[in-house]
């Protein structure tokens, strides 16, 4: 007769990630000006919008602001590219400058990012709006450390 299985609360190793996040929605407002010196089509455009729109954008250094520049002008490359061959090298530019900043679905879960749901993101909101209107502060004329004890 094989052995039973132990409990899942008595496994050693319980297969979690160290460096696993979950990315929330950012606000529009934090998208930078595109540099001057640059020449961009509309979609060149609006897809650096869409880039700092992006959940993944809240994980980016300020120094990854020239990263964004690369890519967004290897894509401005594919969409101007007159020929095929053209299109081509941009696009393989343009495929290796999303995966170094997790624009891609393999280099998200290669990073460990996991972009938060519409139901997790409405459930953090409910638990944030019931924990908010409860005070955690005390009554006026209470003392909190009134119950503070000398430890011998």
């Amino acid at each position: 007769m094989p052995a039973q299985k132990k409990h899942p609360s008595t496994r050693a190793r319980r297969n979690k990630t160290a460096g696993a996040r979950t990315l929330a929605a950012v606000s529009a407002a934090g998208i930078p000006d595109k540099p001057d010196w640059v020449d961009w089509t509309p979609a060149a455009v609006a897809y650096w919008n869409d880039m700092w729109a992006s959940e993944m954008s809240s994980e980016w250094l300020e120094s990854d602001y020239h990263n964004v520049v690369m890519c967004t002008s290897a894509y401005n490359d594919f969409v101007t590219g007159e020929s095929a061959k053209d299109r081509k090298d941009a696009m393989a530019e343009l495929r290796l400058q999303r995966k170094d900043l997790g624009l891609s679905p393999m280099a998200r879960r290669s990073l460990e990012w996991a972009v938060e749901s519409a139901e997790q993101a409405k459930e953090r909101g409910a638990v944030r709006r019931s924990t908010s209107s409860s005070s955690k502060q005390p009554k006026r004329g209470e003392d909190p450390r009134s119950v503070l004890q000398a430890v011998n």
